[in-house]
């Protein structure tokens, strides 16, 4: 399995349907499965202590699915080596009425990642293109009014915002978690059975549920007009909890490893500073 074959190409058409919600694993046991995610969250964790030494490069990586896709159990388990000084998450819910006054990227912009960081978003901007589009009485909220060319400009916002990053050294994945609707059936029932997951149960998810197709097609125009060589889309299998976790932190290890990490060089001076140092503090 390759992992590019989960990447939408700038210009590519999709539709949802042609897209599996899962794949063959690559793993063959629960035991390998542990032993793989840790091989990746350790190398992750090597990784990103260079990327925050030599403050080259920032990394955003933006999580979006319909609800229970499992963003939150990726971001737990494939960032767990993660130092948290060098990484921040930040999850979006809807906007306050001090964000209603700003453009719709406002919010998001200021969450961004400073060079040697990895930030993550759950769920992000793109609800602005997503919720937005499925409910368009919430542009009221915002003071404007739905038409065609509302969604066209946002899409040309969000590209030119993405571009803008990546010339300035920040690297953007964005992965939509794809889940099938009986599996999101399943794990709804899950959620109300099992106390444990009592807290994770909103009515409102239900509520939701009742647009899948609209989500379906929002997602599907989103994916194919927002997906860039710069900021490519990642339609990631979702029923296998275990598979999609091992997907995204292989995606997100080839990426870093792209940038040709390494750490800041120590000059003559600075070495013979140290070694002065060093001196000292054998005496």
């Amino acid at each position: 399995m390759k992992m590019r074959d989960f990447r939408v190409d700038a210009g590519q058409k999709v539709h949802l349907e042609d897209w599996p919600t899962k794949t063959k694993p690559l793993y063959d046991s629960k035991e390998r499965y542990r032993e793989l995610l840790l091989n990746h969250v350790e190398e992750l964790s090597s990784l990103q202590h260079i990327l925050y030494s030599s403050k080259g490069y920032a990394l955003l990586l933006i999580f979006q699915g319909m609800d229970a896709a499992g963003k939150d159990g990726i971001i737990k388990h494939v960032m767990s080596g993660v130092n948290p000084q060098g990484c921040e998450v930040y999850s979006f819910k809807e906007p306050s009425s001090e964000e209603l006054q700003h453009d719709f990227l406002w919010r998001s912009n200021c969450c961004l990642p400073e060079r040697g960081r990895i930030g993550i978003f759950n769920r992000s901007y793109y609800e602005e293109v997503l919720v937005v589009r499925v409910h368009p009485q919430l542009l009221h909220n915002q003071g404007l009014s739905e038409g065609k060319k509302i969604w066209k400009e946002r899409y040309a916002s969000i590209l030119d915002l993405e571009q803008h990053l990546h010339r300035n050294n920040t690297r953007i994945l964005k992965f939509y978690l794809h889940l099938s609707r009986e599996e999101q059936r399943r794990r709804f029932l899950a959620r109300i059975d099992e106390p444990e997951k009592n807290w994770k149960f909103s009515l409102a998810d239900i509520q939701e549920r009742k647009y899948w197709k609209q989500y379906q097609k929002a997602y599907e125009e989103c994916l194919q007009e927002t997906s860039s060589k710069q900021a490519p889309w990642h339609i990631v299998p979702a029923d296998d909890k275990a598979n999609a976790r091992l997907i995204v932190s292989y995606i997100v290890l080839e990426a870093l490893k792209e940038l040709d990490l390494s750490y800041p060089v120590v000059t003559a001076e600075r070495r013979k500073e140290l070694k002065s140092i060093r001196k000292m503090l054998s005496t």
